[in-house]
């Protein structure tokens, strides 16, 4: 039993890049779906979708490279806020990943979204990783 489902997903995805996999599966939550789809929306995967096997949701998502050596897009991606060790920031001390480079996805309460988006509508919340 998985008992932290966010660190699993980011690992899957970490482990596939750099595995240089095409595509991976990853099993379903609604948190899970809208931490891929932020990643999809920021140009970090090439497309995600859900697909139903035998009763089981899963979230197969599609990697993205840098050709010609097929380097990953994602180059790091960390879980912050850990359910033994909660972090949380108020939207004027969100963090600038990579001086504005790359992302922190916050759980708020207008959802799931990118500390830019936090910064703009001045909401805080719990940063769930980072990715660049």
């Amino acid at each position: 039993m998985i008992t932290d489902q966010i660190s699993d997903c980011l690992t899957r995805i970490r482990n596939g890049c750099i595995a240089k996999k095409d595509t991976i599966s990853i099993p379903y939550s609604k948190i899970k779906q809208n931490i891929i789809k932020i990643l999809f929306e920021q140009g970090f995967i090439v497309t995600y979708k859900l697909e139903l096997n035998k009763n089981k949701k899963s979230i197969i998502v599609e990697l993205k490279y840098i050709y010609p050596n097929k380097k990953s897009v994602i180059q790091y991606i960390k879980r912050i806020s850990k359910p033994s060790l909660r972090k949380y920031s108020s939207s004027k001390n969100l963090p600038r990943v990579l001086n504005g480079l790359g992302i922190a996805i916050l759980s708020t309460t207008k959802g799931i979204i990118t500390d830019k988006l936090a910064r703009k509508n001045k909401i805080g919340g719990e940063i769930i990783c980072y990715v660049y």
